[in-house]
């Protein structure tokens, strides 16, 4: 109770700040004038293979004092995230040009290979000040368009061409300790903001804002470094030009590198320096896709809820006018749902398994509810890298809870309040969707290995997640399930008889209309769906939080009312099977997401080269789909078996 209570304290300080609002975590810094910024570096990506790398793994630069990893949470591990330093520094307000950073040794066949492969793969090099990354700007078609980090070189007809001179430019606003204190909502709070430095707070300082970056490609004269050492003058002037190239790589030849910083007081306040990364573009067309989106299938849902409540209402009604006599003289002449009320509540095939499934779908869904949330109230931005997959795996293994409880329960409904089993069924829903994605993830991390790919999760990080799995998840799965067999099944209302009815012959496969039922919920999905994916796998950043979360509630009202209606239509043709036809009617949706990510694949990253690659993507799809099916299977079944248990309990059948 008194972590919920200071989580509403904090929610609340953030929502009475009237001039913006900060990140737990995340928080401005003081840098006094003449103070050393330090540039981070992050793994190199690519759009081409989605293979990380590590910076260091080509012959850059490195700094004086060695190379270190920055601390990192579970989330940036997961991610491939690895951040370093590296030899870039600045000094606060102090303008520098041709500063010399190295001369590489000469470029053997090995690292000449390696650095003309990355190139053509479209590697990028990603820059970090004061935790915000380095943004290049370039101009298309009268359109100015932003990119994260830069590229590595480039290849012009048959020649390789290395980035090798940065012109930096850092956007600083001045630090003043009201404008501060509002951002933070009280006054009091600076005190307990550090300031970079040991001077006084008298001392002006400035907060870094902005970090944009054009790379260049420049010739260096050998001879003139021969005796440099790092951070001294290069003796001739550098000019940089973005549009012309003209240091190619040769095999058996140094690189020189170079740099420059100018600094720029800019208007931007420190709660929006993120705006620029946040800035996606065709915005309008994002916002409008959403909006046309929820008013159509909102639409569309209101249609069957409506249709579907006059259809049972009158079958209800009907049947209760009739009075007892009247009733025995159509006993005879009943049809439809009122046939299969002996079997209706009969178990399922595989009872074990559904209830399994069941329950880890909870477990799901009550992650995506609490990670979108939270996201949406900014808990988990950009700014603060990992967060997201953090949140998401702490928030999975403590609804181990839910889990436990669920599965356990259905499974003694379904076997009448016996309590047989209960620790079987708990256990193996603590290990069933976690061993699949253990799976899936495991064969995928040794492709990443053998690529030595920093996208590959470290044998440490795997103990350290067995451990959180098997001395966390699973035994809240099994505390769950223990209440769970403590709570009171639910009685049917109705008994069920020995001999199971005969299914009448259908006109057509009731699996075929179950598969066909997904289409509804994807199509609330798809627009947004494309931003995923596109945020996942181009690069972009992913912040409409508040939307994704409407979306979501939409998606589980959807699932839910094309479950109901299905199941109706099962039982009107006496079809008394409707448990796991409840589960797919909903979670067919996963097979057009996963159809949708093979269009994906084909028509919007054609240029993800090699098996490696599409295996990579093929892989994470698959995992993503499951996951999905889960969840939205959960919410048709739940749905269903309400409706089911509800509608024989509206009714007197002898």
């Amino acid at each position: 109770m008194g972590n919920f209570g200071i989580w509403v304290l904090t929610i609340c300080l953030i929502f009475q700040s009237g001039y913006g609002f900060y990140l737990p975590g995340s928080y401005p810094l003081k840098h006094v004038v003449g103070n050393y910024l330090s540039v981070k570096v992050n793994s190199l990506t690519s759009i081409d293979t989605e293979m990380p790398f590590s910076y260091y793994s080509l012959p850059f630069c490195k700094p004086v004092e060695g190379v270190k990893d920055s601390a990192e949470n579970l989330g940036e591990l997961l991610m491939g995230d690895r951040i370093e330093n590296s030899p870039y520094r600045f000094k606060m307000h102090t303008n520098e040009t041709e500063i010399f950073l190295c001369q590489t040794n000469k470029l053997s066949s090995d690292d000449f290979k390696l650095l003309t492969k990355r190139i053509d793969e479209m590697y990028q090099v990603n820059l970090i000040l004061d935790n915000l990354p380095a943004i290049r700007y370039t101009r298309k078609e009268g359109f100015m368009l932003r990119w994260t980090g830069y590229p590595i070189g480039v290849k012009i007809k048959d020649g390789y061409y290395v980035f090798n001179h940065l012109k930096f430019k850092v956007l600083v606003h001045k630090y003043e300790e009201a404008n501060v204190a509002r951002v933070m909502g009280t006054g009091d709070a600076v005190e307990g903001f550090p300031s970079v430095g040991n001077k006084g707070s008298d001392v002006p300082g400035y907060m870094v804002v902005g970090f944009e970056v054009v790379p260049c490609s420049v010739v260096h004269n050998g001879d003139l470094v021969k005796n440099l050492k790092m951070y001294e003058k290069y003796p001739s002037l550098i000019k940089c030009e973005p549009t012309t190239v003209s240091m190619p790589i040769k095999e058996g030849e140094p690189i020189v590198f170079t740099y420059e910083v100018t600094f720029e007081e800019s208007d931007i306040k420190w709660p929006s320096r993120w705006d620029a990364y946040l800035k996606m573009e065709g915005a309008k067309v994002h916002w409008f896709s959403i909006l046309n989106s929820l008013m159509v299938i909102t639409f569309l849902a209101g249609i069957v809820l409506v249709i579907f409540l006059r259809t049972v209402r009158r079958d209800l009604t009907r049947y209760e006018e009739l009075d007892k006599e009247a009733q025995a003289m159509v006993n005879e002449e009943l049809s439809g749902w009122k046939l299969v009320v002996g079997d209706v509540f009969r178990a399922p095939s595989n009872p074990a398994l559904l209830c399994i499934m069941v329950g880890d779908g909870v477990q799901i869904l009550g992650m995506a509810i609490v990670t979108i949330l939270f996201a949406a109230l900014g808990f988990m931005s950009p700014a603060s890298r990992g967060t997201l997959i953090t949140g998401m795996l702490f928030s999975y293994m403590i609804l181990g809870i839910a889990a436990g409880y669920v599965a356990v329960r259905l499974w003694r409904t379904i076997g009448f309040g016996d309590h047989k089993g209960w620790v079987s069924v708990a256990w193996k829903a603590a290990c069933f969707f976690p061993g699949i994605a253990f799976f899936i993830l495991t064969i995928l991390n040794f492709l990443l290995w053998g690529s030595r790919s920093t996208g590959a999760i470290p044998f440490s990080l795997f103990v350290i997640l067995l451990l959180l799995w098997f001395c966390i998840s699973v035994p809240l799965t099994l505390v769950g399930g223990y209440f769970g067999a403590k709570a009171p099944h639910i009685e049917y209302p109705v008994r069920t008889n020995q001999i199971p009815r005969e299914i009448p012959a259908q006109k057509y496969p009731s699996w075929l209309l179950v598969l066909g039922a997904g289409t509804l919920p994807f199509g609330t999905l798809f627009i947004e769906l494309f931003f995923i994916m596109s945020s996942i796998w181009m690069g972009r950043v992913y912040y409409v939080f508040g939307f994704l979360f409407i979306v979501l509630v939409l998606l589980v009202v959807v699932c839910a009312e094309v479950s109901l209606v299905l199941t109706y239509m099962h039982l009107c043709v006496e079809d008394w099977k409707w448990w796991w036809k409840s589960f797919f009617a909903s979670g067919s949706v996963a097979i057009y997401i996963f159809l949708y990510s093979i269009n994906y694949l084909i028509f919007d990253l054609k240029s993800l080269s090699g098996p490696v690659s599409a295996t990579l993507y093929l892989g994470y799809s698959l995992f993503m789909v499951l996951t999905i099916m889960f969840a939205t299977g959960t919410v048709g079944f739940l749905s269903s078996f309400w409706f089911v248990h509800y509608l024989f309990s509206s009714v007197k059948l002898d």
